[in-house]
């Protein structure tokens, strides 16, 4: 009797086996050979989209799931087709985003709209950008629209040479963004983690960093946003190890964009780049003032009768007469920090100058070339022969 009732029992198992393996299949077989109506309503890409063919248990659990609740899927939640703005921030989760749509009320469920995504991949491709949504639009309708996003750009070009308040002035003239801001940001010198900025003072602006190029931001760019571009623009420009290249010379990468932001705003012949650098390096090492013009004309500032920033020609007596620590002919050694923005001919050169023995150079002729000289008698005389 016993036997009996464990063979018997044996036989249901096997059957109620059977029967959950025979549903599973014809789940599966039914899932797998749906209409087209009911796989455009659980999938990304409507009446076009290929049958999408679950890949493990899990998912064909979850395709049944979602043809369940595929009313909800497909229909909207309003009928208003007004468009509103929706912003996916960079790195933000599906979780997040279906929590933001459920909040500002474009879908009645986040997490069965979190659960439509990963079914249909989507959960971890969201593109970060802005949207223009509708309370029309069905969850479908807007998990495609989510993977367009609307990126308004503009672009500014920024001239090699320029201090930050030019920078500044010309942001706010283009409508790029507030210069005014951008302007306190940058001499604010702070908030920001680079490796080009591992030798940068504390408390010293980001003058000498912002380099120059032409850059294409988001229309609603930062400040910040702004700055670390260039700075990564400017980490790929230079050689490998800038900052371990200026040490070697025994300087900080700081020093360098200095010395190599004074050079930017005296050569005009672009070859004269490393034969300048190797001046003002040479003038350091032996303990002589740099007196260096372009000092003086960002000491100066603003000019407000002719409306510009670097005062040109500077007359001789005036020299004496800036009192600023920028003031080259007045301060020994380097000036407080950079004067301008220079760019990468201009850091290179005076990463890798030439190595020469000159003191002294001025410029002869009306194409921006300049005279070198070792020695203070031979600059006399170059004086003399361009006079």
């Amino acid at each position: 009797m016993v036997v009996i009732r464990a063979i018997f029992r044996l036989i249901v198992f096997i059957i109620a086996i059977a029967a959950i393996v025979v549903i599973l299949g014809a789940g599966y077989w039914a899932f797998s050979n749906q209409n087209a109506e009911a796989e455009a309503a659980i999938s990304v890409g409507g009446q076009e989209s290929v049958v999408h063919s679950p890949q493990n248990v899990e998912e064909f659990f979850l395709g049944l799931y979602l043809q369940y609740r595929a009313n909800e899927i497909s229909n909207p939640i309003s009928e208003d087709p007004s468009p509103v703005p929706f912003t996916v921030e960079i790195g933000e989760t599906a979780v997040s985003v279906a929590n933001k749509l459920y909040e500002q009320q474009f879908i009645t469920d986040p997490d069965l709209f979190r659960r439509f995504l990963s079914y249909n991949g989507l959960d971890s491709s969201l593109e970060a950008g802005e949207y223009e949504l509708r309370r029309n639009m069905n969850m479908r309708q807007i998990a495609e629209a989510l993977q367009k996003a609307n990126f308004e750009e503009v672009s500014v070009t920024i001239p090699e040479g320029w201090r930050a308040e030019e920078i500044a002035e010309k942001l706010t003239r283009e409508n790029i963004m507030d210069g005014e801001e951008f302007l306190a940001f940058v001499r604010q010198g702070s908030g920001i983690d680079h490796p080009l900025l591992a030798d940068h003072p504390a408390g010293k602006s980001y003058e000498g960093y912002l380099f120059p190029d032409t850059y294409r931001l988001p229309i609603k760019a930062t400040p910040e946003d702004l700055v670390r571009r260039m700075l990564d623009n400017m980490a790929s420009k230079l050689p490998a190890g800038a900052v371990q290249m200026a040490g070697g010379q025994g300087y900080s990468f700081f020093d360098i964009l200095t010395i190599a932001s004074i050079v930017e705003r005296e050569a005009v012949v672009p070859a004269e780049r490393p034969l300048i650098a190797s001046v003002y390096l040479n003038r350091l090492a032996q303990g002589m003032y740099l007196q260096a013009d372009p000092t003086v004309q960002y000491a100066m500032g603003y000019q407000t009768d002719t409306g510009v920033w670097w005062k040109t020609p500077v007359l001789l007596e005036e020299y004496s007469q800036v009192n600023s620590p920028y003031n080259t002919y007045l301060n020994p050694g380097l000036p407080p920090g950079p004067i301008s923005n220079p760019g990468a001919d201009s850091i290179i050169a005076t990463l890798q100058p030439e190595q020469t023995n000159y003191l002294f150079f001025m410029g002869c002729g009306g194409e921006g070339a300049h005279l070198f000289a070792a020695d203070y008698a031979t600059h006399e005389a170059n004086v003399a022969a361009c006079q």
